[in-house]
C-alpha cells in the first residue's frame, strides 16, 4: 500500500486525488494534507481520511483546526514550514504536489531531500526551478511522475521506448474559452467568460491560464525538464475536443499519443500506480461517435502566453521565474477586476524587459527573483 502526502487537497487536483484513494482503498492511504484556508472541506477530508497530520496557511486558521479535530490525535501545522512540514512527511511513500503557484517549488525540493516520489501537478515548481528539481531528483534516486494530462500522456508514450531517440513532442491544447477570437474581440471579456472552459474542471488560476495561453507556454517549459529535451523539440497544436492529451514522434517517423476521454481522474491514477493500471470508473471514448480529430496552429499574435514562456525558457536563468510570478500577480489582478483581460500579457513583459537575468540561480536566487518581481508590479 502507498501512503499519500497531498500538498493542495482541497483543490481540483487534491480532490480528484482524493477520489482516485477512495476508488483504490486497497492500494493507498493518506497519511497528510495541507490547504491554504478551506476550513470546512479540510475538517471533511481529515476526518473522512484520518491523515497523521494536516496543515493550513495562517496560524489562525490552524488554531481553529486545532480545535475542530479536538476529537482526534491529527497533528495540525501552519505556514511555509507547515506545509514543507506536510510534503516531507516521515512515513509519506508519495507526494501529491497539487498546490498551484511558485509556492510548491520549496516543499517539492523538501519531499525529495526526505527521500519522497514526486506526483508533480504543480507545473510553476518545474519552470522556476526544474534544474534544481530534476537534479536532485536524479542524486537521489527519485521518481518524478507527472499528472498534468499532457505530461502524463507524453509519459505514456515513452513507455517501453527507453533510448530510442525522440524526434518531436507535440503537445496538445484546447485552445481555452476564447479560441478563434481575435485581439479586438477580447479587449472587455469579463472574468465569467474567462473562466467558462469548454472541456476541463479547472482552480481559477489555471482557466485563466488556458485562455491566455501562458498555461501552455509554462507546460513547453515543464516538457523541457521533465523529458530533457530542448524546447524547439516541444510543437504546441490546437486539439479543441481535447482527446488526443499529446504525443511523441520518433526518429522513423512513427508517433505515439495518448488519448481518452478529458478526466484528470486518470493522469493522477496513472501517476500513483505506474508502472500498473488500474479500473478507473467513467466515461469512456467512443471512437464511433466520432466524425473527426481536429489539430490546429496555436494563434500565437492573438494568445501570447506561449511566445512569452517560449522567449523566457530560451533566456534562461532567474527569467523563467520573473515571468511566472508576473503571470500570477496579472492573473490575480484580472480576477480582482483591477487590469483587462490583455493587460495580462503587458504586466508579464514589463517584468520581463525590466529583469537583469541570473544564470544557474539558487534557490535563494529564484526567490529573490520572486520578491523583485512583486515589488516591482507593486508600484
Amino acid at each position: 500500500m502507498k501512503r499519500l502526502s497531498i500538498i493542495g487537497s482541497t483543490g481540483s487536483i487534491g480532490t480528484q486525488t482524493l477520489e482516485v484513494v477512495r476508488n483504490n482503498r486497497e492500494d493507498f492511504s493518506v497519511v497528510a494534507l495541507s490547504c491554504r484556508g478551506k476550513l470546512d472541506l479540510l475538517e471533511q477530508q481529515a476526518r473522512e481520511f484520518r491523515p497523521e497530520a494536516v496543515s493550513v496557511w495562517s496560524s489562525e486558521d490552524a488554531e481553529d483546526l486545532r480545535v475542530r479535530l479536538g476529537d482526534t490525535d491529527i497533528k495540525v501545522f501552519s505556514g511555509m514550514e507547515g506545509l514543507i512540514e506536510i510534503a516531507a512527511w516521515e512515513s509519506a511513500d508519495v507526494t501529491v504536489t497539487a498546490v498551484v503557484g511558485m509556492i510548491g517549488v520549496e516543499p517539492t525540493l523538501a519531499a525529495i531531500e526526505a527521500g519522497k516520489d514526486i506526483a508533480l501537478a504543480n507545473k510553476e515548481t518545474l519552470v522556476t526551478a526544474g534544474h534544481l528539481v530534476m537534479r536532485r531528483a536524479a542524486e537521489k534516486g527519485i521518481k518524478i511522475l507527472p499528472v498534468d494530462s499532457e505530461h502524463s500522456a507524453i509519459f505514456q508514450s515513452l513507455q517501453g521506448n527507453s533510448g530510442n531517440i525522440i524526434s518531436r513532442i507535440l503537445l496538445t491544447a484546447s485552445g481555452g474559452p476564447f479560441r478563434g477570437k481575435k485581439r479586438e474581440e477580447l479587449e472587455n471579456v469579463t472574468v465569467k467568460e474567462a473562466l467558462a472552459h469548454p472541456n476541463w474542471s479547472m482552480g481559477p488560476k489555471i482557466t485563466i491560464d488556458s485562455a491566455t495561453m501562458m498555461n501552455k507556454g509554462l507546460e513547453v517549459i515543464e516538457a523541457c525538464w521533465l523529458f530533457d529535451v530542448p524546447p524547439e523539440k516541444v510543437e504546441v497544436l490546437v486539439q479543441p475536443q481535447s482527446i488526443i492529451h499529446s504525443a511523441v514522434e520518433y526518429e522513423d517517423g512513427a508517433v505515439i499519443a495518448q488519448l481518452g476521454t478529458p478526466d484528470m481522474k486518470l493522469p493522477i491514477q496513472y501517476a500513483l500506480t505506474w508502472p500498473e493500471r488500474r479500473d478507473l470508473p467513467g466515461a469512456r471514448l467512443d471512437f464511433k461517435a466520432l466524425s473527426a480529430i481536429y489539430l490546429e496552429q496555436p494563434d500565437r499574435e492573438t494568445f501570447r502566453g506561449l511566445t512569452i514562456a517560449e522567449r523566457a525558457i530560451r533566456a534562461g536563468g532567474t527569467m523563467p521565474t520573473v515571468m511566472n510570478e508576473a503571470n500570477e500577480v496579472a492573473v490575480r489582478e484580472f480576477l480582482d477586476g483591477k487590469i483587462r483581460f490583455l493587460e495580462i500579457y503587458d504586466r508579464i513583459e514589463t517584468a520581463m524587459n525590466s529583469h537583469t537575468i541570473i544564470q544557474n540561480p539558487s534557490l535563494e536566487d529564484i526567490l529573490a527573483a520572486r520578491d523583485w518581481t512583486d515589488e516591482l508590479l507593486s508600484n
